[in-house]
């Protein structure tokens, strides 16, 4: 599929050559060292898969045993898990260089390629895995890991896409699979697949007959994708055939890049056959071909000597290291070394420039965000960030646009040139100076006009001169003061512990910084600064006169060359802002990411859908409806260990062809699709809803035959009752709302007790109502006041009484007042006459108030938000307890659960919950703890031990790492994360772990890096009583004054 054209004249095509054999070799390893790449193909006679295989075999014999927990060896933990063959070295060998360059195209799909000192390995490691497998309890058909098992979770919701189940380290197949289908050409061309009889009967070959078999299995899948009740596919047969594809003695198993690329060219192979050609080896009628690939020129000059050569390429490798955006990247992959027409005869030894000729309607960059560490032996995930467009321009790019681009280059190389000089002057002016210690000139001069304009003081000590001082703010240490101590650091500054200071750094949610920022200095020593000994008027005058003009003339250079340089960036901007080169728009279809490691890594993909006009997530079997911020942040890269490794553009009219397919409603068209389906197919479809529905009929039946056994919690009851409790709904609401607001009145009876003792004189002078009415607007004013002070970490006024914790969040008067008419009707408060006197007045009050004076769900929510306040409280203080006792995993179940009740509190109001900061910093510290123990233990290779901490990961870190994992994580608690994570990583290829441990390990990291489908699990902590009538404020008081001063407190 290449064809060479060599220039007239030119005699250096060899080299050429060699030289393109070297850049493949760059895009495949990662290795930029021309000398070494050059030496290996030199090794191999120029043979470039010999070439590789040196180089992955020199440089990959440390890490020996990664690939038992790559993501690539997609079949570990299978049903299947059958030992792989080690004598199929070149049955998947590229048959010729377009064959090579596709493949490395793809390179950047995974993880690079396992290493051929790995396959003995992981050899031993799936037949270890096959023995366990066994001895695992079988699922049931309608169970699927992060599927809940309820009915209607396995049934689509209306038109809602599919998903794909994980079938074992299967999520790229997902990701792929999700992405072409989305493609309505591509999803036509495989629905209408179908071969001539003779066709068939003449298809001889074993891959002929393979890549029939697949495309069969391929049209099966999406017939289901299309028409199925399921909410999720299941892709097992089709995985199946690639499995024995790579299992067979004529294949050795590839990574997941060459898988995909190998997966497209079976689809390839598969419609050559159906294609009615003259000729077997043209693919020019090839529907794949026409959708998926297309050209381009490379010219250049070598030694001198000119070329040019046109090849054919389907996913387009670009370089992300040193580029900002796609753009640039592009740019950097179709310009290499220099290209000076004039020159290129003599001084030029090498340069060339790739243009496209012909864009596919489907353009698919491969973005290489793997390299090969050479010091360290093993491969690295790239994760600088890397920005790209909804909709890029292709015309700078394509060969028509050559004389119009190659003038925008050199205008781009002039300003680039222009800018560098610029920006060199202006540093001159802002880092003006002969020592190590530079200055902006401009400031410079206004110190000397400020020194000279200092009057001295009276008594002039020697040291006041001292030139250190001369360029010092007056309200600021010197420079050389700060150098001169240890790590930079002043002396005199008390250091404090984590704890302390993270409290100085985050106050309580109502707690109110008072303390005004005071200067560094007394103002004695602020008004002696240098000044000059003798001066005369006249002499100032002149200073001053020529100083002030040079300062003025500096500024103006300064600022005229900031708004040179200025616009000369709004000239490089806008310099492809050409509406001439605006006329060949590609929108973006698709992105495929990855999370994880080079060793492993969880996969999934991004899709624009047309109908909905809004991105779909799609990650196994969960399809969630996204935006393009959530979309940046997974994949541009930067932030966290998730990048885009492939973006799919679409031309045009292939979109436009998308939009007018769905111009209906999506339910119409995907029956539209359907009817059009051959009969087979929709037969299959057919079945395949009929064995849903017995499926479900199977589960209703082992449902009924259960008896229920669990009892309603006290949570459960209080919740929104059903429509179906008939009349009297409204008295069990109303009693439930009771049964929290007696609890608030029992904690406050002490205080309530104490507001009617006080009425002594009012209740034997005007009697019960007037006594009620006083003591009911004391304890109001005094709990008004209390809600008005500012807290301390000590302390927090919302425990001691529920009113406080109304009025801090503004609750609605009536609430208020009936809250705290309850607090006199509590029948606690029976001590005497007078007491049970003002109960019985404020329950006949109570009496009085209708559903019109009080709305009593309002009433009861706020009950309910106090209540989960206090639990939430609970949950920390006993959470911060077992931690400082260093029962970590007691702890940590605690700080989980009062993270994610505080969590719901705080989504109405700041003042709400507790401080979420205070949650989350000793949640990650337990966390991190938990993490060093269970590593330890693992690695520990005892079997009791290595239990242990696999239990200790599986049932606390992981769940509690996925709940921490979302788009609203804090710096904080993603570093923690990423810190826990790369411990894990480390493991991977160790010498001194056996291969049983590097088996459990590689079972453990596709959940430890993937946090989109895990099953969150926690235990239950032991059952509180968050409204006990106990002092909780003198408990918390005592727990946070521990942690200010690091000492532990235990409190009973």
């Amino acid at each position: 599929m290449t064809a060479e054209l060599q220039a007239p004249g030119g005699g250096g095509g060899g080299d050429a050559d060699c030289q393109m054999l070297l850049n493949q070799l760059k895009e495949i390893t990662g290795i930029q060292d021309s000398a070494f790449l050059h030496a290996a193909l030199k090794a191999a006679n120029g043979d470039l898969m010999e070439a590789v295989t040196f180089l992955t075999e020199e440089h990959a014999q440390e890490p020996a045993q990664d690939a038992a927990a790559a993501e690539p060896s997609a079949w570990e933990g299978s049903a299947a898990g059958k030992q792989l063959p080690r004598d199929a070295a070149t049955a998947l060998a590229p048959a010729n260089k377009d064959d090579l360059h596709a493949a490395a195209a793809f390179g950047a799909l995974e993880s690079p390629k396992a290493q051929a000192a790995e396959r003995d390995a992981a050899e031993r490691l799936q037949e270890a895995r096959s023995a366990e497998n066994k001895n695992r309890p079988k699922r049931k058909r309608c169970e699927v890991w992060g599927e809940n098992p309820k009915q209607n979770d396995w049934r689509r919701v209306g038109d809602w896409p599919v998903g794909m189940k994980n079938i074992g380290n299967t999520c790229w197949f997902s990701a792929v699979i999700q992405s072409l289908f989305q493609l309505p050409e591509f999803r036509r061309l495989v629905l209408g697949y179908s071969l001539p009889p003779n066709v068939l009967e003449g298809c001889r070959s074993r891959t002929g007959k393979r890549n029939i078999a697949f495309m069969q299995e391929l049209q099966c899948l999406f017939a289901l994708m299309l028409g199925t009740r399921r909410k999720f596919v299941d892709p097992s047969a089709a995985l199946e055939l690639l499995r024995d594809a790579f299992r067979s003695a004529e294949e050795q198993q590839q990574d997941v890049s060459e898988f995909t690329h190998k997966l497209l060219d079976w689809l390839e192979d598969a419609f050559q056959l159906a294609v009615n050609v003259k000729s077997p080896g043209d693919k020019s009628e090839n529907p794949m071909v026409q959708l998926f690939y297309g050209t381009f020129l490379t010219e250049g000059v070598h030694e001198g000597n000119t070329f040019s050569k046109i090849e054919t390429f389907g996913q387009y490798p670009l370089q992300v290291n040193g580029y900002r955006n796609l753009n640039e990247c592009l740019e950097g992959a179709m310009v290499e070394g220099e290209m000076d027409e004039p020159t290129a005869s003599r001084s030029v030894k090498y340069g060339q420039e790739r243009w496209f000729t012909k864009l596919p309607p489907v353009l698919t960059f491969e973005l290489s965000r793997f390299e090969f560490n050479q010091s360290l032996g093993q491969p690295e995930k790239i994760h600088t960030r890397l920005e790209f467009p909804q909709t890029i321009y292709m015309d700078r790019y394509l060969y028509c646009s050559k004389e119009l681009i190659q003038m925008k280059r050199e205008e781009m190389k002039r300003l680039k040139e222009k800018m560098v000089i610029l920006q060199q002057k202006l540093e001159r002016y802002m880092k003006y100076g002969s020592g190590p210690a530079r200055f902006p000139l401009p400031d410079m001069l206004q110190y000397v006009l400020e020194f000279i304009a200092t009057k001295p003081a009276a008594a002039v000590s020697p040291a006041r001169g001292s030139p250190t001082t001369l360029l010092q703010s007056p309200a600021e240490p010197g420079v050389l003061e700060v150098l001169s101590q240890p790590d930079g650091i002043l002396e005199g500054k008390d250091p404090r512990t984590d704890d302390a200071a993270f409290f100085l750094a985050h106050p309580s949610p109502q707690q109110e910084s008072s303390t005004p920022l005071q200067p560094s200095g007394s103002p004695a020593e602020m008004s002696e600064r240098p000044a000059p000994h003798v001066v005369s008027e006249e002499e100032l005058h002149l200073v001053r006169t020529c100083l002030q003009r040079w300062r003025n003339e500096i500024e103006q250079d300064v600022q005229d060359l900031k708004e040179s340089i200025t616009r000369i960036n709004l000239s490089i901007e806008q310099m492809y802002c050409d509406p001439l080169l605006q006329q060949v728009p590609y929108h973006l279809h698709a992105v495929l990411v990855h999370e994880g490691q080079a060793n492993a890594g969880h996969y999934w993909a991004y899709v624009y859908d047309q109908p909905r006009k809004s991105w779909l997530k799609y990650n196994d079997i969960s399809v969630t409806e996204s935006s393009w911020e959530e979309l940046e942040r997974d994949s541009f890269g930067g932030l966290k260990n998730a990048s885009a490794y492939c973006l799919m553009y679409i031309s045009e009219k292939v979109s436009r062809f998308a939009a007018d397919k769905d111009d209906g409603s999506e339910v119409g068209q995907l029956q539209k699709e359907v009817e059009a389906l051959p009969p087979e197919l929709r037969h299959y479809i057919q079945e395949d809803n009929w064995r849903l529905e017995q499926e479900a009929e199977e589960w209703e039946e082992e449902q009924s035959c259960k008896i229920p056994q669990m009892e309603p919690s006290p949570a459960s009851e209080s919740q929104d009752l059903s429509s179906e409790s008939g009349p009297d709904q409204s008295s069990v609401c109303e009693q439930s709302v009771r049964s929290l607001s007696s609890e608030h009145a029992m904690i406050a009876k002490e205080q309530t007790a104490k507001a009617i003792a006080n009425t002594a004189d009012a209740y034997e002078k005007n009697g019960v109502e007037a006594a009620l009415c006083e003591a009911f607007h004391e304890e109001y004013s005094r709990l008004y006041l209390l809600s008005k002070e500012t807290p301390t970490p000590q302390n927090d006024a919302r425990l001691q009484h529920v009113l406080i914790y109304f009025l801090q969040n503004n609750a609605p008067q009536q609430v208020v007042e009936r809250t705290l008419l309850e607090q006199f009707a509590d029948k606690n408060l029976s001590y005497d006459e007078r007491s049970i006197s003002i109960m019985k007045v404020a329950r006949a009050k109570l009496r009085e108030i209708g559903p019109d004076d009080v709305d009593m769900a309002e009433y009861k929510r706020w009950h309910e938000d106090y209540s989960l306040f206090r639990k939430v409280s609970v949950y920390l203080l006993t959470g911060l307890e077992l931690y400082q006792n260093r029962k970590y995993q007691e702890s940590l179940t605690y700080l989980v659960y009062a993270y994610q009740s505080n969590t719901k509190l705080l989504l109405k109001g700041t003042n709400r919950g507790v401080n979420e900061s205070l949650i989350a910093l000793y949640r990650r510290k337990c966390l991190l703890k938990l993490n060093e123990v269970a590593a330890s233990l693992f690695v520990s290779c005892e079997e009791a031990r290595v239990a242990e901490g696999m239990s200790i990961l599986n049932e606390l870190i992981i769940p509690c790492m996925h709940l921490m994992n979302n788009f609203e994580i804090s710096k904080e608690d993603l570093d923690a994360i990423e810190v826990m994570r790369n411990r894990w990583c480390s493991y991977l290829g160790r010498e001194d772990m056996d291969a049983k441990l590097q088996m459990k390990l590689g079972e453990l990291l596709p959940r430890l890096l993937d946090c989109s489908t895990e099953v969150i699990v926690l235990k239950e902590p032991p059952k509180i009583r968050p409204n006990s009538p106990y002092d909780l404020c003198s408990r918390f008081a005592a727990v946070m004054e521990s942690i200010h001063g690091a000492s532990t407190v235990t409190v009973k």
